[in-house]
């Protein structure tokens, strides 16, 4: 039991963690709250092609499905994973300077690729940081998550206005500005006690990868969340194609944060179980992407633009909180990388794809995108009664 002296310095210990936290989420999702939207932007402004750019957005999530896996393994075998989180970003930072430094297809591609091998580990090393935060100080997975979200909504409202006030040439540099706060945000980040193993690290993996329950989770997961490819590559181009200024456009992307931050916020009320959780956000997918492909009038845009706190907060929520329940503290970060895995390889395959559908029916892409989440609704449903919490999730948090 701790005494009256030491409590003051556990709850600091606990408000330096959350806070530190809360300002590294917001620098990363910065960071992609102005890549996801406007790169493709960025790209066809320097005359890249929709087959080009469809494949060059495909990379970070090749990466996800050949490299992160690796990576998250490594840091935390070698109980690395804030110093990991912390090289992960100045490499990204360098990355896009590069990027930015380029106009050709294939430099673009070989260099972005690069780029992308330290850049998509981040959010996984993150979130594995905050789950154990989670297990370690008994708090919340989305209120800490909510800090990322509200600087993507920040960052794509202020690349949507400099959009229409700057060259969409010199977008590339705004999206390095961000990666160079990130830099600077994580040197915040505070040391966190190493999970200590209860398996040995031959095994680890190979446990995780024998739990139907945890395929049922990522497969699911993926599918969802990969039906979202259309909009994140070419909503923006799209929209501008029917008239819609940049600064709408970023604010359209802004309406569907708010609904994810509202999702994160009042998670800790929810009382559905987390694959419930799950099937309503690719039910909520489904009817928002089939909605999108009719080319809705701009108010009606809107209001469906706020079922992104369905169709992407409450599958993530959904997600981490089954993440929890079955995955052993000890191996959260490989469990993150596997899911970051499964993301890319079905994310990687649909924007290669995307690319060659939208070129031949445009807006008919997202009926595809409808498919996949329906999918990924009937997966989650379907393996509801497997997913009983482990006995070691009871002194993992939640």
């Amino acid at each position: 039991m701790q005494s009256e002296s030491q409590i003051p310095i556990a709850a600091a210990k606990k408000r330096r963690f959350a806070v530190s936290l809360a300002l590294f989420y917001s620098a990363v999702f910065a960071v992609s709250g102005t890549h996801l939207p406007f790169f493709p932007v960025w790209l066809k402004a320097i005359g890249i092609d929709a087959a080009w750019i469809g494949l060059i957005n495909a990379l970070p999530a090749i990466t996800r499905f050949t490299t992160l896996p690796q990576v998250t393994a490594f840091a935390e075998k070698r109980q690395a994973i804030r110093t990991a989180m912390m090289v992960s970003v100045l490499a990204t930072a360098i990355g896009f300077t590069a990027v930015g430094l380029q106009q050709q297809p294939l430099a673009l591609l070989l260099i972005y690729a690069l780029t992308c091998v330290m850049w998509t580990p981040t959010t996984p090393l993150t979130d594995a940081y905050a789950l154990r935060g989670v297990a370690r100080y008994g708090l919340d997975y989305g209120p800490l998550r909510l800090w990322g979200s509200a600087a993507f909504a920040a960052g794509s409202l202020a690349c949507g206005y400099l959009v229409d006030s700057i060259a969409p040439r010199d977008l590339i540099w705004v999206i390095v500005a961000w990666a160079a706060v990130a830099v600077l945000a994580s040197l915040l980040l505070q040391p966190l006690d190493d999970v200590r193993r209860k398996t040995t690290e031959t095994h680890a993996g190979k446990a995780l990868l024998r739990d139907v329950g945890f395929w049922a989770i990522i497969a699911s997961a993926a599918l969802i969340q990969g039906s979202h490819v259309a909009y994140y590559t070419f909503s923006a181009i799209n929209w501008q194609l029917h008239g819609i200024s940049g600064l709408t456009i970023a604010g359209l992307w802004t309406l569907g944060v708010i609904a994810e931050i509202v999702v994160f916020a009042l998670s800790p009320r929810f009382s559905l179980h987390p694959s419930t959780m799950m099937a309503i956000g690719g039910a909520s997918a489904v009817v928002r992407w089939i909605v999108t492909a009719n080319e809705p009038p701009l108010a009606l845009l809107a209001i469906v633009q706020l079922g992104h706190g369905l169709s992407f907060g409450m599958t993530i929520v959904g997600t981490m909180n089954l993440l929890v329940q079955r995955v052993p503290p000890h191996q959260i970060a490989r469990g993150q990388g596997y899911y970051a895995a499964c993301n890319g390889l079905l994310g990687a395959t649909t924007s290669i794809a995307s690319g060659a559908i939208y070129a031949h029916i445009g807006d008919g892409l997202y009926y595809v995108m409808a498919a996949m989440a329906a999918a990924g609704a009937l997966v989650i449903w379907s393996a509801r009664h497997r997913l009983k919490p482990h006995p070691h999730s009871e002194a993992s948090g939640g």
